[in-house]
């Protein structure tokens, strides 16, 4: 599962977004920041708390440029009624992709063997198509939006700063490190 600077593999899937069905395709996602964020189901537990925590910050993330993705092995049919039918995934505007076929969620190496599902996975794609960040979680530990958000200006920052690396914590606006034989084991 090496897949930090690898680029994104080609796929095609159906998405619901803003109440239409629309095609989404690998190049679609070049160009821009993308986040590709799957999870196990549709009308299931800690995935509706995921999802919602992650629509209340995708304005934010659009005014940094960064485009979310969601997906499952669902189809994009269930989607629209999960969206249709739950408070908290109605407040979604963002990509809720179906992958009913799996091709998605085999490019990113988060399907489950023999169960048809995927794995709680978080990828950070720049627009080059490079995955920058990678985080996979066990069935029942949901993740949080806000720290997602904050490695995300991280990567941003480093992208746009070569050699500098941000340390733990790092805060927008915060310093970052220059690496250099001065600093090691001095920190």
């Amino acid at each position: 599962m090496a897949l930090i600077g690898s680029t994104i593999k080609p796929f095609t899937a159906q998405a619901y977004k803003e109440g239409k069905f629309v095609e989404v395709t690998d190049a679609d996602v070049k160009g821009k920041w993308a986040v590709f964020f799957f999870y196990p189901a549709d009308f299931t537990f800690v995935c509706p708390t995921e999802l919602e925590d992650l629509a209340d910050i995708y304005p934010t993330l659009q005014g940094m440029g960064v485009e979310v993705y969601s997906v499952s092995t669902d189809t994009h049919f269930s989607h629209k009624a999960w969206h249709d039918t739950s408070p908290a995934i109605g407040k979604i505007n963002y990509y809720m992709l179906g992958d009913q076929n799996h091709t998605i969620s085999n490019n990113f190496d988060v399907l489950r063997a023999g169960q048809g599902l995927a794995d709680r996975g978080t990828f950070v794609v720049d627009p080059d198509g490079v995955i920058q960040i990678m985080e996979v979680t066990s069935e029942g530990v949901g993740r949080n939006a806000t720290e997602l958000l904050r490695k995300i200006k991280a990567a941003q920052y480093i992208a746009a700063h070569p050699g500098e690396v941000c340390p733990a914590k790092w805060e927008e606006g915060a310093e970052t490190l220059a690496p250099s034989l001065d600093l090691v084991g001095k920190i």
